[in-house]
């Protein structure tokens, strides 16, 4: 346990950036879930419209540092592949 004021308000902070990095993440997650329904389902209209607000949303929370920039770039590239095979 802290014992210092300055550590006890540390870990109030902490608690604070741990709550909203959780949020950060579950939008990344659900938003690369509802794409990869889409995908899965065939409907490339609704995919292909998923995909600007999926880009956008993984953009930024990797632009908060919740997620490496390159992880994101990665998921949208494969993404993106998997969106241009769909007929």
């Amino acid at each position: 346990m802290a014992n210092t004021t300055s550590a006890k308000k540390k870990t109030k902070v902490i608690k604070r950036k741990t709550a909203i990095n959780r949020i950060r993440l579950g939008k990344y997650k659900s938003a690369i879930s509802e794409i990869e329904n889409a995908i899965k389902d065939g409907d490339k209209s609704k995919a292909s419209k998923l995909f600007d607000k999926f880009q956008s949303q993984l953009m930024k929370v990797s632009k908060k540092g919740s997620i490496r920039r390159e992880t994101v770039s990665r998921k949208i590239s494969r993404t993106a592949k998997k969106l241009a095979l769909l007929k």
